[in-house]
């Protein structure tokens, strides 16, 4: 099914949010009558190379004037051929931007289908889902339209204005080439009157260009300040929630579309004040405006040029290490690990090669750590339009390592953080001259973890989730110096998001209050019930030698190197307590069983199945978990089709016969065998 009949199956609500992608900038009607057409076009590509993008403007063109002499209704007839002029006059100039606008309605529309087919999102995701983000790109689309069309008049003005001095003086020189003697003449004070005219006219155009310049000046500046800086700051929180496995990060081509039309009108502006500077090389006179407003003018442009390219400069992929790459932020020292930075403004020709400069813990104060670290590879790399298929300039470090710089007298007696808590830094440095402006970038990585040994993944992930999921700090060393405490409806969300990004399948509402009620007790019910970072990860659970996270985390790896397949195929229950098994069990028939993890082991997993004793009452039986060691050895799907029980008199025999509530087993569990036969064991028949 097309893409767009998928839209008009949607409901009323998700109907709205795609009327907000439409209007004048790309009819909803061109979608309708030529949305087979528009779906086989590559917009995503088109966006970022003008020659693609300026043939895909002529073909889209050319459709539309044959559907325009296929269609038999006059009215629709006459609203084609009004859309058609519309988009020359439009786009002729600015094809690319045709193609990014079309694209981004493409792929809302996307996000609009998959955001109707998903359960309701929980409170983080929530937060980066603005419900006006449709009508704010928008507004965003229409402003730098405006801009660039000012900035091109401009252009014509300044030209005009060139084209008027030039005649002044043309006429100046020629009247004082003259003969003194022919100076008192009629025709002589004709000629200077009119000069004077001209003068005067001049004079009024260049107030005119420098009023206009600096309204579209401060235009530049409150497009940036109120729109462009809050659309980046919200695609960082938005990699920030991703970095922790949440909804998958998109919007960065975007942004650069804007930030590259926005730097792109004030290099023009500035190429604009340099020719009025030629100008009154050759002609200025008392109080003239050039003289006077130029220079200040010429100032607020060159800051805007600085602010925009160094709020541009980004980290495109955080740190993360190859042999986890789910898990970003992480570094393990003498292990190598990747990151990229991005430059969202596409740069006309620079006058060297932009080299980029690693750093790490560039703002720690030494002393504040357990150990110093220092980069061992090659910590400089150049930025390169090569390397990205978008036209943008960027740099991929991929083979970065750390190690211990030296050891310091922290090492030697526990601190108040653990080296899990410890948050450090990597920074990024370059600079270069463009257009006679000195610029030095700067851009930084979220927080990171540094671990020394595997053993600390666990509690370094932990750290990552923690932060991430409740600051938009960029830095700040001391977070963990006094951790704020998290809702549950945050923490549940996060937690979901871990076993959706490990094992391709989320948690439901029941499992997630099973979990609450474990790390709080009955008050989990409650969304806004807070958690302390301490009962999270630090403390251990009642009764355990281990925390609440560590039992989860080790579910989690038992998940995914030995349980993955059954688990996507929902035949584990999973999360239930023993009361809640013995809920579920207690009226089923015999052979009826369940899979949960253990709550007693690290990373196991057993089954509980009801038997029915001698005097007719149900008992449930449990086994003793089986853990990543035994699992190891042989599929899950395999002991559970070949377990037996042996008991005194008795035919060994398979007591597992339905997967609860009541399918049987062969059904849930056949495409999971191999043909490898395991060994009966006796059933450990102590409640566990």
């Amino acid at each position: 099914m097309s893409q767009w009949k998928q839209i008009q199956q949607l409901e009323f609500k998700y109907l709205e949010q795609v009327d907000y992608l439409y209007d004048d900038n790309f009819p909803m009607g061109i979608r309708q009558v030529l949305s087979d057409w528009i779906e086989s076009q590559d917009w995503d590509m088109a966006a970022h190379h003008e020659s693609m993008a300026t043939v895909l403007l002529s073909n889209l063109l050319s459709q539309l004037d044959r559907q325009c002499s296929q269609e038999q209704n006059f009215l629709q007839r006459h609203n084609l051929k009004n859309i058609n002029k519309q988009l020359q006059i439009q786009y002729k100039a600015y094809p690319l931007l045709m193609a990014g606008v079309i694209s981004t309605s493409l792929r809302e529309e996307r996000r609009i289908i998959a955001s109707a087919n998903l359960p309701e999102p929980g409170p983080l995701e929530k937060s980066v889902q603005n419900s006006v983000a449709f009508e704010r790109q928008k507004n965003m689309d229409n402003r730098v339209v405006m801009i660039r069309s000012s900035v091109q008049m401009l252009d014509l003005a300044v030209k005009c204005l060139e084209d008027m001095q030039d005649d002044f003086d043309l006429r100046f020189k020629t009247t004082q080439s003259r003969d003194p003697a022919d100076r008192n003449t009629e025709g002589m004070e004709q000629e200077v009157t009119r000069l004077q005219e001209i003068l005067n006219n001049l004079d009024f155009k260049r107030k005119e260009i420098l009023s206009k310049m600096s309204d579209v000046i401060k235009e530049i500046d409150a497009l940036i300040a109120s729109q462009l800086n809050p659309e980046l700051m919200e695609w960082k929180r938005r990699q920030q929630i991703n970095c922790i496995g949440g909804p998958l990060l998109t919007g960065l081509d975007q942004l650069q579309n804007w930030f590259t039309l926005a730097a792109q009108s004030l290099f023009q502006m500035k190429r604009q004040l340099d020719k009025l500077g030629e100008l009154i090389l050759k002609v200025t006179y008392a109080s003239d405006p050039i003289s006077l407003q130029r220079p200040q003018l010429e100032e607020q442009v060159k800051y805007l040029i600085d602010h925009l390219i160094k709020s541009s400069f980004v980290v495109e992929k955080q740190p993360w290490m190859p042999t986890h790459p789910q898990k970003p932020l992480i570094i393990k020292t003498g292990v190598q690990f990747t990151t990229k930075v991005r430059l969202l403004v596409k740069l006309p020709e620079v006058d060297y090669q932009l080299k980029v400069k690693t750093i790490f813990d560039k703002y720690l104060p030494p002393g504040r750590v357990h150990c110093q670290f220092f980069i061992l590879t090659s910590t400089t790399k150049v930025m390169d339009v090569e390397e990205s298929s978008n036209g943008c300039l960027s740099v991929e470090f991929r083979h970065l390592v750390i190690s211990h710089l030296h050891l310091c007298v922290f090492c030697w007696f526990q601190g108040p953080l653990s080296v899990t808590e410890e948050l450090h830094s990597l920074s990024f440095e370059a600079q270069f001259n463009i257009q006679g402006i000195h610029i030095d970038l700067e851009t930084c990585s979220f927080p990171l973890v540094v671990i020394s040994s595997v053993s600390q993944l666990t509690g370094g992930w932990a750290s990552i989730m923690w932060y991430n999921m409740l600051t938009d700090e960029p830095r700040n060393p001391d977070f963990f110096a006094s951790p704020p405490r998290a809702s549950w409806g945050q923490l549940s969300e996060v937690l979901s998001w871990q076993f959706s990004t490990f094992t391709g399948r989320g948690l439901n509402r029941e499992q997630l209050c099973m979990l609450g009620e474990k790390l709080m007790g009955q008050q989990a019910s409650h969304n806004e019930c807070q958690v302390s970072w301490s009962k999270f990860c630090k403390e251990n659970i009642p009764g355990k030698p281990f925390s609440f996270w560590m039992w989860l985390d080790f579910i989690l790896e038992l998940i995914k190197k030995h349980l993955l397949p059954i688990w996507n195929d929902n035949c584990i229950m999973g999360f239930v307590s023993k009361e809640t098994e013995r809920a579920c069990l207690k009226d089923k028939e015999p052979g009826t069983f369940l899979l949960r993890f253990s709550e007693s082991h690290l990373g196991g997993i057993t089954f509980t199945w009801v038997k029915q004793s001698d005097s007719g009452e149900a008992k449930l039986i449990s086994v003793e978990p089986y853990t990543k060691s035994r699992l190891s050895a042989l599929p899950f799907a395999n002991i559970i089709r070949d377990y037996k029980v042996i008991a005194d008199g008795e035919v060994p025999e398979n007591p597992l016969k339905f997967l609860y509530p009541g399918i049987p087993k062969d059904e849930s569990f056949r495409r999971h065998y191999n043909s490898q036969q395991s060994k009966g064991k006796m059933v450990t028949k102590t409640r566990l």
